[in-house]
């Protein structure tokens, strides 16, 4: 069987199973499986492919189409402007978070020296892809998962930037360390009992930990507030994702920890995405 046939078959299965990128996936999938990238198989459709890549083609699509993640079965996931490792252990880097990043640019591109923290680290996404913008800047992240930490260490270390990051397994109610000029953080934020509406490809293979944000989707961001009040310096800032319907909720949390607003961000779907806050 040729790359060409092989991917038409492919192709075919995902969108029985209503993989709506079944093309795309298909291409990445066997990519993965040769070892080479996209465009060449786009230039050798017709290059014979031996039974094993087959059987290890055929295993790749058969996950995907029962909805595993594209990301987690590739082991890659592209943010910002860089490749990141992931597993099932870290949740997938979502293009909407990528306001963070826009907006801590935004705010501090005059700024030369900034110490900030990111509660809830995941694959580093965030807070490697600031260290990579800005070359001084010193970062420091927790988690409450030991994988987490060791995928963000992975990641750090191939960007490069492993020697302005201090990573630590920690609850953020433990934290007692210096202050920071600035904490950011996407914590979980769904409601207990809205997870199974999620799609299959979330709530079956995605981290509830890092997606489980308890009964009113809040008592997460709760702790993240009030800890942030003591962490961060007066005048510092708070920059926190959250659900498309938790503003108000939010800001009232904000201001009981003296923090003011600065503005709410809306994501690509202009839901509200993204809160920045300054520490009285």
């Amino acid at each position: 069987m040729n790359i060409g046939i092989a991917i038409k078959n492919a192709c075919k299965e995902l969108k029985k199973n209503k993989i709506s990128s079944a093309l795309l996936d298909s291409e990445l999938l066997l990519s993965k499986v040769i070892k080479k990238d996209r465009k060449f198989i786009l230039l050798n459709l017709d290059k014979e492919l031996d039974e094993s890549t087959q059987d290890s083609f055929k295993d790749l699509i058969l996950k995907r189409s029962r909805g595993k993640p594209l990301a987690y079965l590739t082991g890659i996931k592209s943010f910002w402007k860089y490749d990141f490792k992931v597993n099932e252990k870290v949740l997938i880097p979502r293009p909407d978070t990528e306001i963070i990043i826009e907006q801590v640019l935004k705010i501090y591109k005059n700024k030369n020296n900034l110490n900030f923290l990111e509660v809830g680290i995941g694959s580093g996404c965030i807070a490697l892809s600031i260290l990579k913008e800005k070359k001084t800047f010193l970062g420091t992240g927790i988690d409450l998962s030991q994988d987490c930490i060791e995928i963000c260490r992975y990641n750090a270390k191939k960007l490069g930037v492993n020697n302005r990051i201090k990573l630590f397994k920690s609850n953020v109610d433990n934290l007692i360390f210096r202050k920071y000029d600035l904490i950011i953080s996407n914590p979980p934020y769904i409601k207990k009992f809205d997870l199974n509406k999620l799609s299959k490809e979330v709530i079956n293979y995605e981290p509830k930990l890092a997606l489980d944000g308890g009964l009113e989707g809040l008592s997460v961001i709760r702790k993240v507030i009030k800890k942030s009040s003591e962490l961060v310096k007066t005048h510092g800032k708070l920059i926190l994702e959250i659900g498309y319907d938790q503003k108000l909720p939010v800001i009232k949390m904000l201001n009981e920890n003296n923090f003011y607003i600065n503005k709410t961000i809306k994501d690509l779907a202009k839901n509200d995405r993204c809160i920045i806050s300054t520490k009285k």
